[in-house]
């Protein structure tokens, strides 16, 4: 793991961690990702607009809708503002396994549930099909399996919710884009690093041994979403309200981490590499359980996925941020 040394002092500072001296001593380096400890709606807008990028043409709000019974997703009131800016619309497929969201009828119920239906328009991608696109790693998978509905954007905003996961160890922006954007079958084909790709037989082909596989698996699969849309993609990651479980569980590990701020990059690489060293560098308290979150993540193996999008040339680990806040 690259250390958190390539961190702007800057905002080392601002958290109040104490920077190492060899910190000193390098140069920023690496991809940008900005910075605001806020978590509002107008940090949200204030970061989006500090990339220098603005979403154009049918721009497509990739986010967790979450699953029911967890309270822990992003919520309507915080995106809203934004989604509405850019002209958006909020995008997500069905899940591969059994829950509130495996069916169209049953997710835009927890759509509605969640009040995203109440701050535009809402596309489950694979709600009427799914479709093949290329990927640059064959080694486990020949293609990537997305929501049909994928073709009918032309910039995305990759809107994650930081937090740890039960099989991937943490999910960031790269789940996002590749489980997240994956149709039910295209979800298996993933998990299953290219042994099926029907849904119904998820749980058949799942084993701890191809731990590292389904991880390289997902690099792949997010790498072929940003190659779709030939670069027009931006990330962001809310740090709020994380457990060591994905918004996907509808009865997740209590929250047990601070809350930390709103992080973007246009290189999704560096931004999941700087939210995981942000948080794993924090102190651990009472307040603040972060043994937890590095046991989730190392006992997954959860950084491999970062190391291989980096590997397979979809960004750099190495980064600077740079803080917004005044």
């Amino acid at each position: 793991m690259k250390k958190i040394a390539f961190l702007a002092v800057a905002v080392l500072m601002l958290l109040g961690c104490q920077p190492k001296e060899e910190v000193f001593a390098q140069q920023p380096q690496g991809s940008v990702v900005y910075m605001t400890k806020e978590i509002t709606p107008e940090a949200l807008i204030n970061i989006y607009q500090a990339l220098g990028v603005p979403a154009e043409g049918r721009v497509a709000v990739k986010i967790s809708t979450g699953e029911a019974g967890n309270n822990n997703h992003l919520k309507a009131g915080l995106i809203g503002p934004l989604v509405q800016l850019v002209n958006g619309r909020i995008v997500e497929c069905n899940t591969a396994y059994a829950g509130s969201r495996m069916n169209t009828e049953d997710h835009l119920k927890v759509i509605e549930e969640h009040g995203f239906n109440t701050i535009g328009g809402v596309d489950i991608m694979d709600a009427d099909g799914e479709i093949r696109i290329p990927v640059r790693d064959t080694t486990y998978m020949r293609y990537n399996i997305v929501g049909k509905n994928l073709q009918n954007y032309d910039f995305m905003i990759n809107l994650a919710h930081f937090k740890g996961h039960q099989m991937g160890g943490f999910g960031g922006v790269l789940k996002n884009a590749s489980i997240g954007v994956a149709s039910r079958n295209g979800k298996t084909y993933i998990h299953t690093n290219g042994q099926s790709e029907d849904y119904t037989h998820l749980w058949e082909y799942i084993q701890p041994q191809n731990q590292d596989k389904f991880l390289e698996c997902m690099a792949t699969a997010a790498a072929a979403v940003h190659d779709y849309f030939k670069g027009k993609v931006l990330y962001i990651a809310v740090m709020n309200n994380m457990s060591i479980d994905c918004d996907c569980n509808g009865n997740p590990t209590p929250v047990a981490l601070k809350d930390m701020g709103i992080l973007a990059s246009t290189d999704p690489v560096a931004l999941d590499q700087a939210c995981i060293d942000l948080v794993l560098g924090q102190e651990q308290s009472a307040d603040n359980d972060v043994a937890s979150m590095k046991e989730r993540i190392e006992s997954r193996h959860g950084i491999h996925t970062v190391e291989h999008a980096e590997k397979i040339g979809l960004g750099s680990r190495q980064y600077t941020i740079i803080s917004i806040d005044k």
